[in-house]
């Protein structure tokens, strides 16, 4: 509603400043207003066919002027304006509407307005008796120049309002795992802004050099991965702030991509992990249980935090997983997990399985901190191995899906092997199958020394 009341109010200012124009000598720090009318040249609209006049008067006409950035000295496209043209279905109408708002809005350019400065001293000077008038002799109050100025300097929304848009958008349509990590690196942006460009007033004076400048402090003190999880971030707020007309292009998906070194837990050697199981199965036998369930179903941690009682039916050995990629997985259950469960016939079926006490019960907190209090509680596991942060619970995932690929391959060919592990897994493709056992190292070659004796 803000946005179309400050486009109302541009469309009202414009059309009553005076025609009367004088053009300065000096070089411009703008490009002369021009027109958008749906891809055609009006002045060929009587040689058009009914087709493509209904085709440009189906899109949006706008007006649209670039004005010099006063940070990078070059030109820079400013939003388009609109001013409710689009409500009039006729060439007419809206050529006629755009034609007034392209010559006063060159009359308020030529004589100093700019969308990344305060314009009220300018808006003094053209409304010191408080009044303007058009050909019409229509009255303009001095409130409605200063919304119209607000709208020109990219609808008036401030940095802290765009991002709050940006968020409050966004937290509908993200997962609630993805929503905090969004909105922590778009509020982390935001104190840097205000800390390193206090300046800043609106949304549309951040510019790419400034986000690079912010991603190379981050890359500073943290690592490739994270400045590239950061740009991705920001990408997604900038291209919902495109997607609302906030601001006119979202520059951040084309920032590089900075090589990173990926990261990924270690498979544990089978002797390692017996004593694990032992060491957990003395210590702390519900951890043992979470871990089976990451071993035999190949779960994710989050994976196994999602699972209720009534996901898992004993009775046809089926499990309901809320996966990343999917509403609902169904898995079967391996005898070698079920002989491990406890009677779950008593428990409440909407019940979360795993609680930091208990199997079965209720767990009010988010998904993230249920899978960082498991892996916290692993870690006094790895402490007494003295284990590094090579290993975690994700290793067990690796660990068993290699053990499983190494036995199939024993009695299969590669594609069957591979063929029969994919529906066990969950992975979608071949490829993306491929790709993941090659980088958990699980396929190898057989010693090929003898190859080497023989060409000594």
């Amino acid at each position: 509603m803000q946005s179309v009341f400050f486009m109302s109010s541009i469309s009202l200012f414009l059309q009553n400043v005076h025609d009367t124009v004088h053009v300065f000598t000096m070089k411009l720090n703008f490009s002369e207003p021009k027109i958008f009318t749906g891809g055609v040249d009006v002045s060929h609209w009587s040689k058009l066919s009914k087709e493509q006049k209904n085709n440009a008067l189906s899109k949006d006409w706008y007006l649209y002027y670039s004005y010099r950035d006063p940070q990078t000295g070059k030109l820079v496209r400013q939003p388009n304006i609109k001013a409710g043209v689009n409500r009039f279905k006729t060439k007419q109408e809206r050529l006629s509407i755009l034609k007034t708002l392209q010559r006063n809005l060159l009359f308020l350019l030529e004589r100093g307005f700019s969308p990344y400065a305060d314009n009220s001293e300018l808006e003094k000077k053209l409304f010191q008796t408080n009044q303007l008038q058009d050909n019409s002799k229509t009255k303009v109050s001095e409130n409605d120049v200063t919304a119209v100025s607000n709208s020109v300097n990219q609808n008036f929304m401030t940095v802290s309002e765009a991002f709050n848009l940006g968020l409050k958008i966004k937290k509908n349509v993200l997962s609630a795992t993805s929503y905090p990590n969004f909105s922590s690196n778009v509020k982390r942006f935001e104190l840097w802004l205000l800390k390193n460009h206090s300046s800043l007033t609106t949304v549309n004076q951040i510019t790419k050099k400034i986000v690079i400048e912010y991603l190379n402090v981050v890359l500073e003190n943290t690592s490739p991965r994270t400045r590239n999880n950061t740009r991705i971030e920001l990408s997604t707020l900038f291209q919902t702030l495109e997607d609302n007309e906030i601001i006119t292009e979202n520059f951040v998906r084309k920032i590089n991509v900075l090589k990173a070194k990926p990261e990924r837990n270690k498979t544990y050697s089978a002797t390692l992990q017996e004593d694990i199981y032992q060491y957990m199965e003395q210590n702390d036998p519900l951890l043992l249980l979470f871990v089976k369930f990451i071993s035999y179903n190949y779960l994710r941690p989050i994976e196994v935090c999602r699972l209720k009682v009534g996901d898992i039916n004993l009775k046809e050995q089926r499990l309901f997983v809320r996966a990343k990629n999917a509403p609902v997985k169904i898995k079967i259950i391996p005898q070698i997990l079920i002989n491990d469960l406890p009677d779950l016939s008593k428990l409440n079926p909407d019940d979360y399985l795993f609680t930091p006490t208990t199997i079965g019960g209720v767990w009010a907190t988010s998904e993230n901190d249920k899978r960082d209090y498991f892996s916290k509680r692993f870690k006094k596991v790895k402490d007494h191995f003295g284990l590094g942060t090579d290993y975690g619970l994700y290793s067990f995932r690796h660990t068993f899906i290699t053990k499983l690929y190494n036995e199939f391959a024993k009695q299969m060919t590669p594609f069957e092997a591979k063929s029969k592990l994919m529906l066990i897994t969950g992975h979608n493709t071949m490829d993306a199958l491929e790709k993941y056992l090659r980088d958990i190292d699980a396929v190898l070659p057989e010693d090929y020394s003898g190859y080497l004796k023989n060409n000594n």
